[in-house]
């Protein structure tokens, strides 16, 4: 109960300040290009009868009971349109503060974190959180060999009082910024917000691809809004407690889902055989191990490889909210239990989903404007890659690998005239097989080089 006893001299005046109306024009620019790369890759979850249907007054949410568990579905009460005052509430807070900086925005996917629960006086809590949060995440793989592909921002949401209601019990309701709630529909584990002053907090960032709230508590809990389209362009908000070890493990699996565009593989233990059209999701399917390998259909490039989260990769049945008719990859994913890791055709899809906000190279020199013969070229690339270095077109062997380069050293010459530099990145991973999702993993920057 670390935040809700102590107070520390706040530090927001050191905080950077982004405009709202930058963030504003950037999160467009975002929106624009989750619209293009997200409308071909987002499949519909299968149709299951366990979660009821949700009109324009509920959400559709996945809660967690507990660590190690299967993920259950209900629905909640859609959150209502911000008032005025709210309007103008939000618009007056919100610094914006860079937590981990990889690259200009366009090249990365931006991670957005929000806090609820915290103090004016408790923001630099709010920002460790956001460190010791993300440090869990990308200790998972595939986080863990493409942390270079991601930008943290952390979005401060000042609140009237510390913690949030539920905590610890039913009857505690603090004012807070987001309205977090344990206890929402009835479910003490289930940790609800208000989807729209989210959106609202989660605009001030430069860009927003994924969302996380954080809720200043140590109690077990968190939700998923998988059914959140933002205009902002992220799809889909995770709620996770702060202070608890497990808590990171809801953000991984939510992302799961909005950045894989996985399935959850996991039923709710009723009787009930799936009968409909082969699903669209990668890590579901009618089919046996034998069929996708005949038909090479799905995960059929994977079917017998030793999976990370245990076992080897066949047909096993159960998943989509079905006991039967439904295959999935392994026995345990992540998909299906929280605390276990991506099974192998789950970790292809996150890699690609990355790779659909993040260019494999990125670099802090702009493309727009011309440099010199001797100006400094400098280019991030996940480890997996190799940057290969071009002089009008023809490569600079000797340059192989290296992620910086001058001109003048790759064989531009004096000339008098004008010459371009490319460099160009293939990520080589084994993780990714499928053909059409390794087109993702290649890129290339130029610029002009003047006399």
């Amino acid at each position: 109960m670390r935040k809700h006893t102590s107070i520390r001299t706040s530090s927001i005046g050191t905080f950077r300040r982004i405009s709202l109306g930058t963030a504003i024009s950037a999160a467009i620019s975002a929106a624009a290009l989750f619209t293009t790369t997200a409308a071909t890759a987002a499949t519909p979850h299968v149709a299951a009868p366990a979660p009821p249907q949700h009109n324009q007054h509920t959400q559709h949410v996945e809660y967690f009971t507990g660590a190690g568990t299967h993920p259950r579905h209900t629905t909640v009460p859609a959150s209502k349109p911000l008032s005025p005052s709210e309007r103008a509430s939000i618009a007056s807070d919100g610094d914006v503060t860079p937590v981990v900086q990889n690259g200009p925005v366009g090249t990365k996917l931006d991670v957005v974190f929000v806090g609820d629960g915290y103090t004016a006086a408790q923001q630099e809590d709010f920002h460790d959180d956001v460190r010791t949060k993300w440090a869990k995440i990308t200790a998972v793989e595939p986080y863990a060999s493409y942390t270079d592909l991601f930008n943290v921002w952390a979005v401060d949401a000042v609140s009237n009082e510390s913690g949030v209601s539920g905590d610890p019990s039913k009857d505690v309701v603090r004012d807070t910024a987001l309205d977090s709630a344990f206890f929402c529909d009835g479910i003490e584990r289930l940790l609800c917000v208000d989807t729209g002053k989210v959106e609202s907090y989660a605009s001030k960032a430069p860009a927003a691809d994924l969302v996380v709230v954080l809720s200043n508590s140590t109690k077990y809990g968190g939700a998923g809004y998988n059914d959140v389209s933002s205009q902002v362009g992220y799809d889909g908000i995770a709620t996770a407690s702060s202070d608890n070890d497990q808590s990171d493990q809801i953000a991984v699996h939510e992302a799961g889902h909005s950045l894989g565009k996985l399935a959850d593989e996991y039923d709710y233990g009723k009787d009930g055989t799936y009968s409909g059209p082969e699903p669209t999701e990668v890590n579901l399917t009618k089919l046996s191990a034998d069929e996708m390998t005949a038909q090479q259909q799905k995960w059929y490039r994977w079917i017998g490889q030793q999976s990370p989260d245990g076992g080897t990769v066949g047909a096993y049945e159960g998943g989509g909210y079905y006991q039967f008719g439904l295959n999935r990859p392994t026995e345990n994913s992540i998909m299906r239990t929280l605390g276990r890791d991506f099974n192998l055709p789950g970790r292809e899809a996150m890699i690609a989903g990355f790779y659909r906000y993040a260019s494999v190279l990125s670099s802090p020199v702009t493309t727009d404007h011309a440099v010199t013969r001797g100006d400094r070229i400098r280019v991030t690339a996940p480890p997996s890659a190799q940057v290969r270095w071009y002089v009008d077109g023809r490569e600079s062997k000797a340059s192989r690998g290296r992620t910086t380069a001058v001109p003048r050293t790759l064989g531009v010459p004096a000339d008098g005239r004008t010459h371009t530099v490319t460099a160009k990145a293939t990520d080589r991973t084994d993780a990714v097989r499928d053909p059409a999702w390794r087109k993702l993993l290649s890129g290339s920057l130029s610029w002009r080089v003047t006399p």
